[in-house]
């Protein structure tokens, strides 16, 4: 079945938590607390998405949908950093369909929503030093990795962390190239004859 992207609404909340909260556990395992990781994190990432989509004024939320189910997503907060431009809050790719282009087509998604509604093409986001695969992912798209920092406490609460993780900023400061990189510039995604570019 082809991928079908679209813009996230408020009914969606639930499926993109799921998603969020298995991807978190697969991939934030040694950041936060096992306690909060194996607990109700279904609960808490369902209260995030509600409010999230609910309120989306600013913001972008764009699902990949496989045959009805969820298979990726990707948050964007626009204009978010006078510096660094639109934050691209989270990306997360079911585990199953890893390394099938889902998550090269959303960060197309990502740029061309920054482009077309934000103050600046620049755009960024957070990912754990931990997490290398990642890290791998982001420059074969073209960031580039500018500082580094302590990772946000989940619900600002540093109980839920385990340490203090760092994570690094990877950067993108115009958009276009991204959507370039990862699509050839044309909005083709809904073909699922096209293979992911790397």
């Amino acid at each position: 079945m082809p991928i079908v992207f679209s813009p996230a609404g408020l009914g969606d909340a639930g499926r993109i938590a799921a998603l969020h909260a298995d991807s978190w556990r697969r991939h934030y395992r040694g950041a936060y607390a096992d306690a909060y990781l194996d607990g109700d994190l279904l609960a808490d990432r369902r209260a995030v998405w509600s409010s999230r989509l609910a309120t989306a004024e600013g913001t972008r939320t764009i699902v990949a949908e496989r045959d009805g189910d969820v298979v990726g997503f990707v948050h964007v907060v626009l204009d978010a950093d006078p510096r660094w431009g639109s934050l691209v809050d989270n990306l997360h790719v079911s585990h199953a369909e890893h390394r099938s282009g889902i998550g090269s087509r959303l960060m197309g998604h990502a740029a061309r929503a920054v482009l077309a509604g934000a103050g600046s093409p620049a755009l960024y986001l957070w990912v754990l030093r931990q997490n290398t695969r990642a890290q791998a992912f982001y420059r074969a798209s073209g960031g580039t990795p500018v500082e580094t920092g302590i990772a946000a406490a989940p619900n600002g609460d540093p109980a839920l962390l385990t340490g203090t993780p760092e994570k690094l900023r990877m950067s993108w400061p115009d958009a276009t190239r991204l959507v370039e990189l990862t699509d050839g510039g044309a909005d083709r995604s809904n073909d699922p004859s096209r293979g992911e570019v790397r």
